[in-house]
């Protein structure tokens, strides 16, 4: 199974797992040298990487069908957190069901190469569908809020999150380096990476808010710093695990930190409306999977749109 996996994403594989060896080491150093400082919460969190980081390499490395299901299921953990914070009507119950189903249907259409259900079947035909199946019920109380509440839910989660999937069914002879899996790596890692990197950078340099009503904790140099450092860990991640070249280096990693920043804002937003702090406690230190993917429902279709356009172009459009 191993010798299958391009050398590149083993490799890049191997640097996260130096990287978490490299923040134990700190974080069990400091426990010595500092024993008055309160670890708790960042030694939870860095445990909470080792296992994400575990099961998504093994979910990649293994083939295909496994990396797709694995997504698959990431992408309805997160629908489950989203509708168990949204108000919901008693009557919609029977329409849960029709977008649970939903959810093995859009990656079926992944697993199968099929761009062209891929690409409509959430946005048209299960926007067409519920709908119909609600004012079926008879229930006309709260209509346009629930029909509105469930076709978000369906698109930033499970239709946002199925196009890191079908970065596993671009054709491979396209990044001969590292496959499809790398492309997939380098928006996970890069998306990740951002959110750190915004972090680090307003915690030291942060001053002027930048949607203080949405997120006060975001402020101008955290966004700026984090996308420069996501552009210069994209132009020398490039090389290994993308078809990149050129401007396009930085340009994929100026995308990701973007389109993610927005994709945290906005899950930022929801949570605020509703008044919860976390989507759940599934992640010890990290919150529920929701919380962990919120950049990613944005980074992933741009980033997928990006590498469509530029690299794959029309001729994937009738698989």
């Amino acid at each position: 199974m191993l010798s299958d996996v391009p050398q590149a994403v083993l490799m890049t594989i191997g640097g996260l797992y130096g990287v978490l060896v490299f923040a134990s080491a700190t974080i069990f150093a400091m426990k010595i040298f500092q024993p008055e400082k309160d670890l708790t919460e960042v030694s939870k969190r860095t445990w909470s990487w080792w296992v994400i980081i575990t099961v998504f390499s093994v979910a990649i490395i293994m083939d295909r069908t496994v990396s797709i299901i694995f997504l698959g299921f990431v992408a309805f953990l997160a629908f489950k957190e989203y509708v168990s914070l949204v108000p919901t009507r008693r009557a919609d119950r029977r329409v849960l069901l029709w977008a649970y189903l939903a959810i093995p249907l859009q990656f079926f259409w992944v697993h199968e190469y099929w761009y062209g259900m891929f690409i409509i079947f959430i946005p048209v035909w299960m926007f067409l569908f519920l709908p119909l199946r609600m004012f079926l019920m008879g229930q006309t109380d709260g209509f346009l809020r629930s029909a509105g509440t469930l076709q978000w839910g369906l698109m930033i989660t499970v239709f946002s999150l199925s196009h890191a999937a079908y970065l596993m069914s671009l054709p491979a002879i396209d990044n001969p380096q590292a496959g499809s899996a790398g492309l997939l790596l380098f928006l996970v890692i890069l998306t990740q990476f951002n959110d750190v990197a915004q972090f680090i950078w307003g915690k030291s340099l942060g001053k002027k808010k930048i949607v203080p009503a949405v997120s006060p904790g975001k402020t101008w140099a955290g966004f700026i710093g984090g996308m420069g450092s996501t552009m210069v860990l994209s132009y020398f991640l490039s090389p290994y695990l993308t078809p990149f070249e050129d401007w396009h280096r930085f340009a994929a990693g100026a995308i990701i930190a973007i389109a993610g920043f927005i994709g945290d804002v906005t899950m930022s937003a929801l949570k605020r409306d509703i008044g919860v702090k976390d989507s759940s406690s599934f992640i010890p230190g990290h919150g529920g999977i929701l919380d962990r993917v919120d950049s990613l429902t944005y980074s992933a279709p741009v980033f997928f749109h990006y590498v469509f356009f530029f690299f794959y172009g029309p001729r994937m459009v009738s698989m």
